[in-house]
This record gives C-alpha cells, structure tokens and sequence, in this order.
C-alpha cells in the first residue's frame, strides 16, 4: 500500500520508523511526503493567505496545493483525503475499507483550514479523527497511517489481537490483567487463572459488553448484540454491580 503525504512538515511523520509501523514499512507499506511549500507562490514560500470576508487566521491557497497534488500521478493517486475538523468522523470500519485501497493521499491542512475551491475540485472525503482541534493535519494523518497499517498482512506478529481490539466487534475491550497475582492488595480475578477456557470467554464477552455499557453506550445502541450478548449484558444489569 502506498501513502502520498502533502504537508509542510515532511519531518513530522518520521515518527512512523519507529514501533510496529515500522515493520509494515519492510513489507507492504510506501510512504511519500510531498513539501507544499516547494510550490509556494513566491520566493518567501507564501502558501497562505486571509480568508476574503474576513475572518480570523490564514487559509492555505489551492495553487500551491493543486501543484503539489500535480506531482503524483493519477493512477498513484487513489482516494484523496482531507483531514479536516469538518469531516466524517474515522471509524474502525472506514479504516478497513481503507487498507484494501492501493493508495491513499492524504492532504494536512494547517492554520484556519483550505480554499474550498481545492477541496471541492481535488478531494474525494473529508476524514475527522475526532471532536477536537489539531495544531494540523499531520498528527491526524498519522493516526490514519497507524489504524490502517495496523490492518495489513504481516505488520502485527499475532493477528488474532487485531479481531479482539477495541471496536473490532463494535465493543470496547474489557479490563486485561499480567504478572503478579497480587498489587497492592488487588488479586487477579479467579476466572482468569482458573484453566477453563468458556469460563474465560465468557467473563471476557461480559466484560467488554459492561465496559461499553457504562462508557460508550452509543456502541451498544448501534449494535444487534446475539442473544448469548443479551443475556450477559442482562445478567450484569439485573445484579447492578460492577
């Protein structure tokens, strides 16, 4: 899979060496960053430029944007992203569609955001990772990078831990415990060291149900639960506990 990064700060998205991204990179993953500012309209690298109508802060031009855009190919182009505050809100499922695209481009915005014009004419989807504010587009578009490469052959050692993430099967995960048995007078709950793999299966279903119950009950309204997950979730509810 090949990304095609526009942004000003090429720099940033070194970050993506490090950690298990990195071994995507080895196998089946290409990134190329594109500096806006290489097509800046004027020897000082002007990009931006006051919103007409006024308003506060700069907006980035779409010439130099269009020119960066120009410096890849049509067909190693792929579905152009626009990482904005204003766009459709990233979920699990759009990051799945996304790792079986061959290419993605990805436009970071900076300071108040882009010429309309560009967007409507060069962008295919506007991409938020959340109900909040970035300095710029980049540090959305790395999270983009990692959820999708996450999702490629062979960047996770044991893909089973991919189905059982977070908002894998629409649930957040439960509560997870390692070595030692005991802190600070907290035991490990019994069921997880007791051997019997349904048990465990069992408190784990209850307990990501519970946990998405209590904090993101939005997850579970959207969701068909099986009956198995009814009677859990009921079970739990009806005893009013934790």
């Amino acid at each position: 899979m090949k990304f095609n990064i526009l942004t000003i700060f090429p720099e940033i998205f070194n970050i993506l060496n490090h950690g298990v991204i990195s071994k995507a990179f080895e196998k089946n993953l290409s990134i190329n960053c594109y500096d806006i500012r290489e097509n800046a309209i004027n020897k000082h690298g002007q990009i931006d430029g006051k919103p007409y109508g006024g308003g506060e802060g700069m907006l980035m031009m779409a010439q130099p944007l269009k020119e960066t855009l120009s410096k890849i190919s049509s067909k190693d182009r792929g579905h152009v992203i626009y990482l904005s505050p204003q766009g459709k809100k990233l979920s699990q499922e759009s990051v799945i569609n996304y790792s079986k695209m061959k290419s993605l481009t990805l436009v970071c915005g900076r300071y108040e955001g882009v010429d309309q014009r560009f967007i409507d004419k060069y962008v295919d989807e506007e991409i938020s990772i959340g109900d909040f504010i970035l300095s710029g587009g980049e540090y959305a578009a790395i999270c983009l990078i990692d959820a999708i490469a996450r999702n490629l052959p062979g960047t996770i050692g044991n893909e089973d831990s991919i189905k059982n993430d977070s908002f894998s099967n629409g649930l957040l995960k439960g509560p997870a415990y390692t070595r030692p048995e005991t802190f600070e007078d907290i035991k490990v709950p019994d069921v997880l060291l007791s051997g019997n793999h349904s048990k465990i299966n069992e408190w784990k279903t209850q307990k990501s149900l519970i946990q998405t119950y209590i904090r993101r009950p939005d997850l579970i309204n959207e969701l068909k639960l099986t009956k198995k997950q009814k009677k859990l979730l009921e079970e739990w509810t009806s005893k009013d506990i934790l």
